[in-house]
């Protein structure tokens, strides 16, 4: 099984606004990009390769309209709240946030969690209540964690991602470490796609990690999660 993971972000935004979508109306953003990968994966066996792809959630469900029976794309969301609706229980009162119990309503499958900018904007938010450090890295971890329950117990799949700061490049094994045993703590791994960013490697005049450094990360992480 082979298995592709693409995260478009905001690159539905207008080139006029600053970003780089030149595709199609935005009305029409999230349809055109399942149509046309879905035409291109027809040759390929679903069983054999799953496409998943994470949209900006504006358009879940043009994209979802747009999956043909059969399909081999996988339609996720960028994250969820570490809350979900229950019957009987919160039946969703977490404004400007979206539990899974939405995502999956909306026809998403699977979910992105932990992605760096999702962990920098926790940072951020931490650290203006004066928590940083290993303090913060530790409570973003949990939160994900959180993140990660709620979304597997609605039944999706979740791509989990690591990484490392410049900062961090050091201590790469205890930053790294901590990222799975706090993140997947108590969590059925078999339902989870681990992601690796070196971020310290990734942006304009950066060197990218070389295949070593990578093997070394698979190795750890095979070595952390038993896999």
């Amino acid at each position: 099984m082979k298995h592709i993971f693409l995260n478009l972000k905001r690159f539905d935004v207008p080139v006029d606004m600053g970003g780089v979508n030149r595709l199609a109306p935005m009305k029409e953003w999230g349809a055109a990009i399942v149509s046309g990968t879905q035409d291109g994966l027809a040759a390929y066996d679903p069983a054999e390769v799953e496409f998943a792809m994470y949209l900006p959630e504006a358009h879940l469900l043009s994209a979802a309209a747009a999956k043909k029976p059969g399909s081999a794309v996988k339609l996720g969301c960028q994250g969820v709240y570490r809350m979900d609706t229950a019957v009987g229980g919160n039946f969703g009162a977490f404004t400007t946030n979206r539990p899974a119990s939405a995502a999956v309503a909306m026809g998403c499958e699977s979910v992105l969690i932990g992605h760096c900018e999702e962990r920098n904007d926790k940072m951020g938010v931490l650290a203006e209540a004066g928590v940083t450090g290993e303090a913060a890295a530790a409570a973003v971890n949990r939160l994900l964690n959180a993140e990660i329950k709620a979304a597997l117990a609605r039944g999706m799949s979740v791509l989990y991602c690591i990484g490392e700061k410049s900062e961090e490049q050091e201590a790469w094994q205890s930053v790294l470490g901590n990222q799975l045993a706090i993140g997947l703590e108590g969590v059925d791994k078999s339902r989870v796609v681990i992601a690796y960013e070196p971020i310290w490697s990734i942006g304009p005049g950066k060197t990218p990690a070389d295949k070593p450094y990578i093997e070394k990360i698979a190795r750890f992480v095979k070595e952390q999660t038993g896999g």
